[in-house]
């Protein structure tokens, strides 16, 4: 595997890459549209919807929780998973421009 060069681009693309890396997978896609219905989730219900094992709903947890698309909080011994809505309106605007920004240049 190459080097990703990644202080070749600005920081604007290399956050819309990783963030676009964290939506890459269809589980992800599933928990976020999950959670989004939700007023704070738990790993437990989210595996059952999705139909994921738990470890592997995790896992994926993780990954969003680290982009920061997700933010959780424990009651108790229970963690719940909310979405930053800050972060996901930050991701919509990077996606926004990116659009533009190539139909500008190709249309």
């Amino acid at each position: 595997m190459g080097v990703s060069k990644r202080h070749l681009h600005s920081m604007q693309v290399n956050q819309l890459a990783d963030l676009a890396k964290v939506l890459s997978h269809p589980a992800r896609i599933s928990i976020l549209n999950y959670i989004g219905d939700c007023d704070g989730c738990l790993c437990k219900d989210i595996s059952e919807k999705i139909r994921l094992s738990q470890p592997t709903t995790s896992q994926h947890l993780q990954v969003i929780k680290k982009s920061g698309l997700l933010r959780s909080k424990f009651e108790g011994k229970a963690q719940y998973y909310y979405i930053n809505k800050d972060k996901l309106t930050a991701l919509k605007e990077l996606f926004t421009e990116f659009f533009e920004t190539t139909e500008r240049k190709c249309c």
